[in-house]
């Protein structure tokens, strides 16, 4: 009789299946075909030596995925056909959503078209597989956060027109600045900033609290699309690792470039993930945990192990981290402080926390709160009980590098903020940190061409220069920005709660 054929290993078909559909071009050369894979510096000397550890082939990727995406749309749907939108918490808690749907789902689709382009640019057809796949996940989990908002577009306002607000609002060009930064690099580099620095390093921070703070909110569709992505998200956790072991393996020279990297791309995830910690501190009604608690837990307890076990190669934990932490205490209020000033010229509405809120701010966040936070949330409240809300009627001077306004303050002094200046060419340019300064400072050619919304505002570069011709070149509408007590969407849940029988929230 004759032997059936034997049934491949895991091991064996992810070879075929990658390494065995490669070739060597021969009437073109392979510089040539990839042109973009040396001239960082990076050495390669063996790709064969990149090895994915889930030996992940393209017919087991599509049963996986396919199998999710049923059992997601299954429940969003019994989500929008339940009415769900009434078991959130309150309607504040949109504006996480919101702040959610406008700065980090189109990093998805930033990160769909990067991890494409990786995978025409890497020679090595191990890496070029695994930037395949991250790429499509990124492309599906834009798709399903975009699905799993849309049941609120019918009922809450600042949902419409998110791809304008993307391009043309001030506060998004600073997740949006990012990737427009990583894209523009080389291969390795952008690798670098997506796979390990943001995935790997910084991702649980932007993740986990989130997800976490849906499910406590009653938010499900948003909790159900975040566990939909958690394994693939655990892939991509992996990808970016293994990139930094496989760059310092091949020769001992890339040691010094990936450090600058990751100096470099720690602290722009850092800035970003501001946003993210404002969203946690003051955007959900139901709190799971402080960002303090937060960078306690994946920051300095498990960020800090990881470095530790990266020594071996010569890494040490990137530059400035030490200032990140002290900054934990403050980031977040220095941030709501300045979204609530100007979120007349934003798709967000903002409010003063009420009493019980700002006495759990006290208790998270101490002293530093209770003597220069809470005075000026209470000075603002005084005002706005006399009709006097107070809102900016000036643009800030924001930073070169991430894009935010100068409100940070110096890591030793939160009463005084920091503005370091960099001249290059004749021109003075403004940064809101060491750390930015660092980076404008060694590609001034790169930084010094950024689009800094309020000099193009002032410019008339955008509707006019004034904040109204601004807000009319942004589409926004009175009713879906500025207060939130009073809104349409605060008038909207109390009516809600009423017809329920339930108290509805109001400001202490």
């Amino acid at each position: 009789m004759a032997d059936k054929p034997r049934r491949l290993n895991l091991t064996r078909k992810y070879q075929l299946m990658t390494r065995g559909l490669d070739w060597e071009t021969t009437y073109q050369s392979m510089d040539d075909v990839f042109p973009y894979d040396k001239y960082e510096g990076i050495k390669i000397k063996d790709w064969d030596k990149w090895q994915d550890p889930f030996r992940l082939t393209m017919d087991a990727y599509w049963k996986y995925q396919a199998e999710k995406e049923r059992k997601l749309y299954a429940i969003l749907d019994g989500f929008a056909q339940n009415n769900s939108q009434l078991n959130i918490s309150d309607a504040r808690y949109m504006n996480a959503v919101k702040i959610w749907m406008q700065g980090v789902t189109p990093l998805e689709y930033a990160a769909f078209r990067g991890f494409a382009m990786l995978g025409r640019g890497f020679r090595g057809a191990g890496a070029r597989v695994a930037c395949q796949f991250q790429s499509i996940d990124e492309m599906r989990h834009y798709q399903t956060q975009m699905h799993a908002f849309s049941h609120y577009n019918k009922y809450f306002n600042g949902f419409r027109q998110f791809a304008r607000i993307r391009d043309r609002a001030w506060y998004l060009s600073i997740p949006k600045s990012y990737f427009e930064d990583a894209v523009t690099a080389g291969p390795f580099e952008l690798i670098t900033a997506i796979s390990f620095s943001f995935e790997y390093v910084l991702t649980n921070l932007l993740f986990m609290p989130f997800v976490s703070g849906a499910a406590y909110n009653g938010d499900m569709a948003t909790t159900t699309f975040g566990f939909s992505a958690q394994s693939d998200e655990s892939r991509h956790m992996t990808l970016g690792l293994e990139v930094i072991k496989f760059m310092l393996e091949q020769d001992e020279g890339n040691l010094p470039i990936v450090q600058q990297w990751l100096d470099k791309w720690f602290w722009r995830g850092y800035r970003l993930l501001g946003l993210v910690g404002t969203m946690m501190d003051y955007m959900l009604p139901k709190k799971v945990m402080s960002w303090r608690q937060a960078w306690e837990i994946y920051w300095e307890e498990s960020g800090m192990a990881l470095f530790n076990d990266l020594a071996r190669y010569g890494l040490r934990p990137p530059k400035y981290h030490e200032v990140a932490t002290k900054e934990k205490y403050r980031i977040t209020h220095e941030f709501w402080c300045t979204i609530y000033q100007f979120s007349h010229a934003t798709a967000l509405y903002t409010w003063i926390p009420t009493e019980e809120e700002l006495d759990w701010f006290s208790a998270e966040y101490g002293e530093l709160f209770d003597t220069v936070y809470r005075p000026r949330y209470e000075y603002w409240k005084e005002l706005d009980d006399k009709g006097e809300r107070f809102f900016q009627k000036r643009l800030p001077v924001v930073c070169n590098v991430c894009q935010i306004p100068i409100f940070h303050t110096m890591p030793d002094d939160p009463l005084m903020n920091c503005c370091l200046v960099s001249e290059y060419k004749g021109t003075k340019h403004q940064m809101c940190s060491q750390g930015c300064k660092d980076i404008f400072d060694r590609e001034p050619e790169k930084y010094c061409q950024a689009y800094i919304p309020p000099q193009q505002i002032y410019q008339g570069n955008c509707g006019g220069a004034t904040l109204e011709a601004y807000r009319k070149w942004l589409h926004i509408k009175d009713e879906e920005t500025g207060e939130y007590y009073g809104s349409e969407d605060h008038i909207m849940w109390e009516g809600w709660k009423a017809q329920a029988g339930k108290p509805a929230d109001v400001p202490a």
